[in-house]
C-alpha cells in the first residue's frame, strides 16, 4: 500500500509540474506522469497508485466530473493490461511493448471522452494522432527510458 500511495503521490506531483509548466496546454499534450504508465511491469502496487494519481490530479487540475472519472478508468485499464505483460520485460524490446497499452488506449478512448464531455464536434481522428502522439513521448520515450534505468539498476527490486 505504501508504494501504491508514494506513486499515486508522484504522479499527480508531476501532472502538477506539466500544468505549472503549460504542457497540458495545446493540441499535443505531455503529462510527465503518462511515463510512469510502465511501472505496473515492474509493481503491482503501481496499478492502484497511478489509478489514484490520475484521479486526484485530474481532480485538482479542475477536470470535468466525468473526465475525472473516466479518464482514471482508461489509465486503470491500461495498467492491469501493462501489469499482465511484465513477462515481456526479460526480452530486449520489453521495455517498449509495456508502453503500448497506456498509449493505445489513451489514444483512442480518452478521444470518446473529450468529444462526449467538452462536446468537440467531428474530431476523433485528430484527436486520436494529438493524444497519441502525446502518450508516445511520455509513455513511449520518458516510460522506456525509465524502465531502462530500473533494469540497470540491480537494486531496484522487481514487486
Amino acid at each position: 500500500m505504501t508504494y501504491a500511495a508514494v506513486i499515486a503521490a508522484l504522479y499527480t506531483a508531476l501532472t502538477l509540474v506539466s500544468y505549472a509548466l503549460g504542457l497540458d496546454k495545446g493540441a499535443i499534450q505531455l503529462r510527465l506522469s503518462e511515463a510512469l504508465a510502465v511501472l505496473p511491469a515492474v509493481s503491482g502496487a503501481a496499478v492502484p497508485g497511478l489509478f489514484v494519481g490520475c484521479f486526484l490530479s485530474s481532480l485538482i487540475c479542475g477536470g470535468h466530473p466525468l473526465d475525472v472519472l473516466f479518464g482514471s478508468l482508461v489509465t486503470l485499464l491500461a495498467a492491469i493490461v501493462c501489469r499482465m505483460m511484465r513477462g515481456v520485460l526479460r526480452y530486449k524490446t520489453g521495455p517498449l511493448l509495456v508502453t503500448l497499452p497506456n498509449i493505445l488506449f489513451n489514444a483512442f478512448l480518452i478521444p470518446v471522452l473529450l468529444i462526449l464531455v467538452y462536446g468537440v464536434p467531428d474530431a476523433y481522428m485528430y484527436l486520436v494522432l494529438t493524444v497519441g502522439i502525446g502518450e508516445a513521448l511520455t509513455t513511449g520515450v520518458l516510460g522506456s527510458l525509465l524502465l531502462w534505468a530500473i533494469r540497470r539498476n540491480s537494486s531496484i527490486r522487481m514487486l
